[in-house]
Formats: structure tokens, sequence, C-alpha cells
């Protein structure tokens, strides 16, 4: 309802002048401008309004613009005074009267077909005619006011220009009365929010100057005990298990336990919770059972406690009074913001120990981060090929770097092209042997005499054609790191030897007695499985121990997709100012073959295959048809319907190459060379199987 209705006809014994009018409405101005609140200012309003303005139910809305609801009040009634009902803000007549900002004039209610349910309430009330004036200052818009009379056409023009100043008299007086409640109700929020703020700005500068906040705790009790007077203050750790454990007082905690177990914990763990006396409450049990009963012998009566969390960390803060019901709810926020400063507290705390013991740690992983950026820089700018960024080869430069601050032997295994040389020159640039030699060795490209004599060295004499002394690979990389690759190829007997330089870390030349030093970091490296290996004999059990003392696994081209166009770009590059042109580009469907074949080969068959793309495309864009990848494809999958095959039979097998080898010869009349080349081996290969079949 827009407005509420009153019943009292208010007419003097005569219609009075003009003049006598203003007098009286000067006088309603004088008396609502010294009302402050707005009961006392309503109960003036329906008194003086007697004296100016004709009516018989008079009624008032006042009107939020915030929420642009009404509040319907009565101002005058000779009756009993009847609820209006409640309307939609489209029905009630308040909103038209407040959106057209001018008076409507209903002379006849029986006549008036809008506000249906209002104008019904009226009749009820014996109301003919009404004028609604609406309340509006250069501030806001206050309401709507309403008179009603029992007469039809009882509101004229004269008689509505007066209400009209009538009612602007009315918004001002209600402007002001609710200004003055919001200026009032401002400045006591003020009041407490500068009290509040005060002890939060000591509480704050207590605890800034310290870490620990057990050493400013007295003085967080100080600071807190003009707002909320207590008489101690304590500070508690508690666990899931129910233990709480006294970590700071403001005063020493004689005669009590510093820890105590409750032996319920409570399901619901409320972050607030006040006992008015302590020695008729009904408290949690506790463990030591005497913990009541000895805090109610030391005087304390009352108790408010407040939960918090710092981090992970559950806190309680205490306060403890020796007067009984010393604390309420008005003192819950409060505690709540004390509460709060110490947890932000805590909070540091425990961050600055977190800090601590992750400084070392991350100052570690960012130098070791750095570093591997900085090596695969070099080691790019050298070879052009420490390019990727998937996360499986980041993982292998990331261990790389790791081992290469120590002289710890390497192992890397993988398949062949998939980068174990580039591997080993990154840890030897990080290593501290960077500024020495790096000497690689191929075991598989020599024979086996040849492969000892370049691996360890030779006197003059030692052998027909040795006319000069020669030092070996082992020598040449003092200092330095000593790279073997297909180590697995390394024959029997030259295992032996290197294993004693692995061990003692010393070695002798052929043909010399004399011993010497070995001062040499071993990487290995082989696309072998050297398990199998060892099962078969072709290498020693000692010596894969000795070299494996640190893995690494390179993953194949396949198994990182991401570094295929990568790579392709550097290759692209390299190859580019080889040929002395600008480097090629790839077509869209050569990206997309380029990263959808398996790359048997890795890393060294893509480049291979990039660089007779850009031969083929003579400084244009490589197509499919460039790459030809569709010459190497992928191995066919088994039917499905062939049965699984079973495990061969080792001494059949062994028996199957022995007679391979020796037709070999047979045909080659007895040249090795030609009959490795016949079997697919090399000259090492051949001779290590020769000799395992006792043919040599």
């Amino acid at each position: 309802m827009s407005a509420a209705i009153g019943d009292r006809t208010v007419r003097g014994p005569g219609t009075p002048t003009t003049v006598a009018r203003y007098e009286a409405l000067i006088r309603v101005s004088a008396a609502l401008r010294a009302c402050r609140d707005r009961e006392t200012l309503f109960r003036v309003l329906a008194r003086e309004l007697r004296h100016v303005a004709r009516f018989n139910f008079l009624g008032l809305a006042l009107f939020d613009e915030r929420t642009r609801a009404v509040e319907p009040l009565v101002l005058e009634a000779t009756g009993e005074r009847v609820a209006p009902p409640e309307l939609s803000a489209e029905e009630q007549l308040t909103y038209w009267v407040l959106d057209h900002q001018q008076p409507l004039i209903i002379p006849v209610v029986d006549g008036e077909r809008r506000f249906g349910p209002e104008m019904a309430y009226l009749r009820g009330q014996g109301i003919v005619s009404t004028c609604s004036l609406p309340l509006t200052t250069p501030r806001r818009r206050v309401g709507m006011l309403i008179a009603g009379s029992r007469q039809p056409h009882d509101y004229d023009a004269r008689e509505v220009a007066f209400l009209t100043l009538v009612a602007n008299q009315v918004a001002l007086a209600i402007d002001d009365a609710l200004t003055y409640g919001a200026l009032q109700a401002a400045l006591t929020a003020e009041r407490e929010r500068r009290q509040t703020l005060d002890a939060s700005d000591q509480l704050l500068r207590a605890l800034s100057t310290v870490l620990d906040v057990r050493e400013v705790f007295p003085r967080i009790s100080a600071i807190a005990a003009p707002a909320l007077p207590h008489d101690r203050l304590t500070l508690s750790f508690c666990d899931a298990g129910g233990w709480v454990s006294l970590q700071a007082a403001s005063d020493e905690w004689r005669g009590l336990p510093a820890c105590v177990r409750l032996v319920e914990p409570p399901a619901d763990e409320a972050a607030f919770g006040i006992v008015p006396d302590l020695t008729r409450a009904t408290l949690p049990r506790v463990e030591p059972s005497r913990f009541w009963t000895d805090v109610c012998a030391a005087g304390y009566r009352s108790l408010m406690g407040v939960r918090v969390t710092a981090r992970e960390q559950r806190l309680l803060l205490h306060f403890w009074s020796k007067t009984p019901g010393a604390f309420g709810a008005p003192q819950a926020a409060v505690a709540r913001r004390i509460a709060d400063h110490v947890a932000l507290a805590v909070s540091h705390e425990q961050l600055a120990e977190m800090e601590r013991q992750a400084l070392e740690a991350t100052v570690r992983a960012d130098h070791l981060e750095a570093r591997v950026r900085s090596l695969a820089d070099e080691v790019a700018a050298a070879s052009g090929r420490m390019v990727g960024s998937s996360p499986e080869w980041q993982a292998v430069l990331k261990v790389a770097a790791q081992v290469a601050a120590t002289d710890t032997t390497v192992l890397l295994t993988g398949e062949s092209g998939t980068g174990k040389e580039v591997v080993a020159r990154f840890i030897h640039h990080a290593s501290n042997r960077a500024r020495g030699p790096f000497v690689a060795l191929n075991c598989a490209a020599l024979p086996e005499q040849l492969l000892e004599s370049e691996l360890f060295g030779y006197e003059r004499g030692a052998f027909t054609g040795a006319q000069i002394a020669k030092p070996g690979q082992i020598e040449l990389a003092a200092g330095g790191v000593l790279f073997l690759d297909e180590v697995a190829e390394m024959s029997v007997a030259a295992q032996a030897r290197f294993l004693r330089v692995l061990q003692e870390r010393e070695f002798q030349r052929l043909g010399s007695t004399r011993t010497r030093r070995a001062d040499v970091r071993v990487i290995a490296a082989t696309n072998r499985d050297l398990r199998k290996a060892m099962a078969r004999g072709d290498f020693r059990e000692d010596l894969f121990y000795r070299l494996r003392v640190f893995d690494i696994r390179l993953p194949a081209l396949r198994d990182r997709p991401a570094d295929i166009l990568p790579l392709a770009d550097a290759f692209l590059q390299e190859i580019g100012q080889r040929f002395g042109r600008p480097p090629a580009g790839l077509t869209r469907d050569a990206k997309e073959a380029l990263q959808r074949h398996h790359w048997p080969g890795n890393v060294r068959q893509l480049r291979n295959a990039l660089e007779r793309a850009a031969i083929l495309c003579e400084g244009g864009l490589i197509t499919t048809a460039h790459l030809a990848l569709d010459r190497d494809p992928p191995p066919p999958d088994p039917p499905p319907d062939v049965p699984p095959a079973r495990a061969p039979d080792p001494d059949r097998l062994a028996d199957i190459e022995r007679e391979l080898i020796v037709r070999a010869l047979t045909e080659c009349a007895g040249n090795k060379s030609r009959a490795a080349a016949r079997l697919g081996l090399s000259r090492t290969q051949l001779y290590v199987r020769l000799r395992r079949h006792g043919l040599s």
C-alpha cells in the first residue's frame, strides 16, 4: 500500500483565511525543522497539519531509492488502523506519483479504474476523494503524502496548490530527519572503526617487529585489554587428534598443564565460543582430568575462545577472566579481529620457515635450469642439434646437467641416431673438464687389434709396423672426457684391459711395462641391450656395472614428436648455410608427413632426409615428394591369426650362426673382411663370434 489512511475529520468552525493558513504553514515548517528523529517528526506532522490542511484521512509512504521499497505509515486515524494490502510496484499509487512527479487528484474513488486494490481499500475506509502529492527534495525522492476526504471533488486547484507547499515542507523535514539519523549512525560507526583501527595498528606494529609471536604475546594482551578486558590471554595449537598444546601466554601459566587432550573432540568445531561461568557450565572432558578443576582453583570464572587457521595449522586464542559473565556477543568482533592478526603473524612465521627451507633448493634448481639453457646454447652453437623443448628431451638435459658436475662414469643408451654423442658433449661442456679435450672413439669401427692400440697406445716395436711410439686415446683425453661409442662392440680382451682403467685409473701401452695414470672421465654409449650381451657372453658383467654407474636413456624421436619441426627448422638452417643459399621451407603437407613418420633412424634419419629434400627442391619449398618418406614404411603389424611364436632354442641358434660364419669364410676364401661384409658385421664383431665358436 502506498500510504496509510486515518479517519479523523479535520475542519474548523469556518474556513481559515489565506493569510491565516500561510501563517500556520510557517509554524508547521518551524516545528518540523526542530525534529531530529523520524518518530518524533511523524507525531508532530500529524498534529500540526490539522491546522493547515483539510482531510479526513492522512497517510505517508516513505520510499527507499536504493531498494525501491515503500514503507506505509498511518499518521492520523479516528478508529482502528487497518493494515493496507501488500501490492506489487506496478500496482502502487506511490510509484505512479513518484515516477510522474506531480499531484494525482482522484475526485471520486468509485470512478477510478487504476490501482484497483488500493481503491478498494480506500472505499472500505469511507474515502470518496483523494489528493496524492510527491515528497521530493533536490537530493532524493522521499515518498508520497496522501490526504483523503469523505466528500467528492473536495480538492480543487487552489487546495492542491496549497497542499503542494505543505508537501514540500514535509519532504524537507523528512529528508533532514533521515539525513540526521544516517549521520549519527555514521558517526557512531566511525568512532567504533577508529577504536578498532587504533587497536589494529598497535597490534600490527607489535607483530611486525618479530617473526615469533611468542616474543610479543604479553604486549598483544595489553593492547587488547582496553577493547576487550581480560585477565589472561593464551594461544594454543590443536590437531585432528584432539591435542591442544599451549604456545604462548600473556603471563606465566603456573600450576596448569601446557598440553591437554580432548577425550571427545567436537564433531562441529565452532569458530567462536563463550563459557559464562566455568563453575556451572558443562565443560568438555579432557586429559588430565583435573584441568578444569585447576583452572577454577586458579580463580578463572569465564572464558571466550576463537578458533582460526594459519595456513594448515589450527589455532585457539582464549581470553580468560576471573569475573563470571565477563564476555558476551558484543566482544565477538573484537576477539575475532585480534585472533585474525595473531593468525596472520603465525602464518608469516610459517612462511618464513618454509622460505628458508626452500631457498637453497630454489637456488639450486634455478642454477641448474640456467646451466642447462647455457649449455644447450653452447652445444647447439657447436653442433646445431641441441634442439628440443619437449618434456622428454628436457628431462634428459636436466639429469645430464646434474651428473655433469661430478666425475661419475655415464652410460648413454637408446636407439641409433637419438643423439648420444650430442648429450655426451653436453655433459663435457657442463663439467669441470670443459676446458679439457673431448675424445670420441667408435668401438665398432675398428678391428680388435687396432681398437686396443688406438685405445691404449703402443710403444715402438710393440707389433709389426710399430715404428714409433704412439699415445692412445686414453692419454689424448687426459684432463677431459673419453667418449666410447658403440661400447658393446668392444672385444672381450679389450674389455678386460679397459676394466682396469675404470677400476684402478691406470693402464699400460701395448708393448710397455710402465703403468700410466688415466686422468679421464668415461662416457660410454650403446644402442644394444647389454644385459642380453652379458647373457650371450659378449660383454663382461663387471664392466657393465662399472659403466652403468649413472645411466641415461635417450628417447626415440617418435617419442618426442613436439621436437620434430623445431629440429627440422634447425637442420634446414644449417643445410642452407652449407649450400650457400637461403634455407628451404616446408609445405603444410610436408610438415604433417614429418610428424606422422615413425623415424626408425631417429634424428640422424631426419637430418639426412631433409638434406636430400633440400637438394631436390632447388631452393623452393620442400614437399612430401621431396622427402620420399614412403621409402621407409613402418613395420607391418603381425596378422591377428598368427599364433605367438615359441622362444627359439639358444643352442640351435648358435649352431645356425656358426654354420653361416663357416659358409661365408669358405665362399670368401678365408678373407675375413669380405666375410664380415657379406654377413653384415664389422670385423670386430666377426672376430668376437669366431672366438665364441672356436673358429679363430
